[in-house]
């Protein structure tokens, strides 16, 4: 149900709110606000906004224009990490214009919002759904260092296979075997369902959780199918409501992809699917596992464009080494039923018209989530419009276990970048069809790009721990 101004203040008024946050995204997809308190908030607030510097946000703003952000009513809650009664809001970045403001193209959520514009203008559909899992490890311990004399990291998870001697209760998960094991060897149930208490608390419907596959530590929760563009905000709140939970039981979470060496790493596979008029554009009886040849496009799209893609979906350097063979991360580029081996699958059990979708493998949750799944959609209307049939490119259906296959039958399959300076360089390469219809304004690309540039070469000039094991006596 839409909020209106005089249902915020009313919330403010009945739920004695002391102070009222905004919270906005920087270009990494990270939360950063400014708090006013409620006596200073007013109906002219939520017309005219809070003015911020958006340069400071990563975005290389080059208008001259003060920025202003608009919080929108429709994401108001209530804080529950805040001791002091707090309603939060999300919204939108604007330039002020006279006589009106206009949307910053930069902004994550405008960008999010101007796909979506774009899908309805096209005329393929009026809704995206989309489901994304959200795979994160719970320690009880970590700490790192980046020193000239120092490089190290420590992590420590008690239920973890390497503390058998430590804990002496036997309560130790044996290494990659935690998928859905029960208690006592699940030590973390309490706060997971915390966790899944406060989401459903902040309207974002909860399907499940459960322990993940690494033993150190590693968990999911899955919500329901929601619009595009919310579940953007509903991924930034649950990450939210994931970390700061964690650090009420005293635990650290983090949805790094490849914090375990050995272990699982911690995908973001996103579901998706496309309606109009309340109608499924995907499903067809008669289609390859049940999908219309609009789905088939759309699949093709992405696969085209997954290069490039991933450099968006996967845009750190620890990203890639989750993307490897023998974890259940996706490697080759390819679709498949029921086939965890393929970046897309498509999965067996969504049998109703309304349900039948398909899941990109790829994405992790270091991602900026309105740049990801606005370029998602992107690559899957521009498959669309150009008629792009992934069996007829060769990428499938691939209804094998790819892991399986002989090195010859591997040296014919076509694979994902295997590091952030070859997924970036596809970005530059391929991006016209981000740009289309200006939903990616093509500076914040060329930052975009520049800055994870910079983040590979920094990384790539500390000597790695496993170096001096390999190199010191030589």
């Amino acid at each position: 149900m839409k909020k209106s101004v005089q249902d915020i203040m009313k919330l403010i008024k009945e739920q004695d709110i002391k102070m009222v946050d905004f919270k906005m995204v920087d270009i990494n997809g990270q939360f950063r606000h400014v708090t006013i308190p409620a006596q200073s908030f007013s109906e002219d607030t939520m017309i005219n906004g809070i003015g911020f510097d958006a340069s400071n946000y990563g975005y290389a703003v080059v208008e001259k224009s003060d920025m202003v952000f608009i919080p929108d009513p429709d994401t108001a809650m209530i804080d529950p990490f805040c001791e002091i009664p707090t309603l939060t809001m999300s919204g939108n970045a604007m330039i002020i214009d006279n006589p009106e403001n206009r949307p910053l193209a930069q902004y994550p959520r405008n960008i999010v919002l101007a796909a979506e514009k774009y899908m309805r203008d096209q005329g393929v559909a009026d809704t995206m759904l989309i489901l994304p899992e959200f795979e994160f490890y719970l320690f009880d311990e970590v700490g790192w260092e980046v020193q000239p004399n120092s490089v190290s990291m420590y992590i420590d998870a008690k239920q973890s296979y390497w503390n058998s001697i430590n804990e002496g209760k036997g309560c130790i998960v044996p290494k990659q075997k935690a998928y859905h094991i029960a208690k006592p060897y699940d030590t973390s149930y309490e706060c997971r369902s915390e966790m899944c208490m406060l989401i459903e608390e902040a309207g974002i419907p909860v399907k499940y959780h459960h322990p993940e596959v690494a033993a150190s530590g590693q968990f999911e929760i899955e919500p329901m199918l929601g619009e595009m563009s919310k579940m953007a905000d509903a991924t930034m709140t649950i990450k939210y409501i994931i970390k700061n939970t964690a650090a009420k039981y005293g635990k650290s979470a983090t949805l790094m992809p490849k914090p375990v060496y050995g272990e699982a790493g911690s995908g973001m596979h996103v579901h998706m699917l496309l309606m109009k008029d309340g109608q499924p554009v995907f499903s067809d009886d008669a289609g390859y596992a049940h999908l219309s040849k609009t789905a088939h496009y759309f699949i093709g799209g992405l696969l085209k464009h997954i290069a490039s893609l991933c450099a968006i979906t996967n845009p750190s350097t620890n990203s890639f080494k989750r993307l490897v063979p023998g974890y259940e991360a996706p490697v080759t580029v390819g679709y498949a039923t029921s086939n965890r081996s393929a970046v897309i699958r498509i999965p067996a059990y969504a049998k109703q018209p309304s349900e039948r979708r398909f899941e990109l493998r790829n994405p992790d949750a270091t991602c900026n989530p309105y740049f990801c799944y606005a370029a998602i959609l992107m690559a899957g209307l521009d498959g669309i419009k150009n008629q792009i049939d992934p069996h007829e490119n060769g990428w499938g259906p691939y209804d094998v276990n790819l892991y399986n296959l002989s090195d010859e039958e591997k040296s014919k399959l076509k694979g994902l970048p295997t590091s952030l300076e070859e997924a970036l360089k596809a970005l530059e390469d391929d991006h016209d069809y981000l740009t289309a219809g200006g939903v990616f304004p093509e500076e914040l690309l060329k930052n975009f790009i520049k800055t994870k540039r910079e983040e590979c070469r920094q990384i790539a000039n500390v000597p790695h721990p496993a170096e001096f094991e390999k190199y010191y006596n030589l």
